[in-house]
């Protein structure tokens, strides 16, 4: 019997894909859990109009991720911070470059902003931004002393 997946089946596949299951397996496994429907012709052709708008979708956001790249690429931001000599009394983490950048004008989620660390000294960084799953910026990152 031929199902569409609904939801991502371990060892079986990842949602939207149709396969081949026994009629058991799905009749009393995957349809009371709704984790699958038949593939009919109807559904099959609403499954491929569902995967062309998420790849229309995808492009959109990824050509919107592309040009917000160039602009952070091209940013020189500056924070400052209390500092004892070149050692900062605290660390600059992500939300803190997330908040800098919304000042800016820039909306970019802290989990977006790819810090290994925290920063604990002044001082000039690249810090790297992942904004879509094929793109990534660069950003100029300048801590001085407040």
């Amino acid at each position: 019997m031929e199902v569409i997946l609904i939801k991502d089946v371990e060892k079986i596949g990842k949602a939207g894909s149709v396969v081949k299951v026994k009629e058991g397996f799905a009749r009393n496994f995957l349809f009371p859990r709704n984790l699958a429907k038949i593939a009919t012709s109807g559904s099959l052709k609403q499954l491929e109009k569902e995967k062309q708008n998420k790849l229309v979708q995808y492009a959109k956001e990824k050509e919107e991720s592309e040009g917000l790249k160039k602009r952070l690429n091209a940013l020189s931001l500056t924070i400052s911070a209390l500092a004892q000599g070149e050692e900062l009394y605290g660390g600059i983490g992500s939300h803190d470059i997330a908040a800098a950048l919304k000042e800016e004008g820039f909306i970019v989620d802290k989990s977006a902003i790819e810090l290994a660390e925290p920063i604990k000294s002044l001082g000039i960084y690249e810090v790297p931004v992942k904004l879509h799953p094929e793109v990534r910026a660069t950003l100029k990152l300048w801590v001085v002393k407040k």
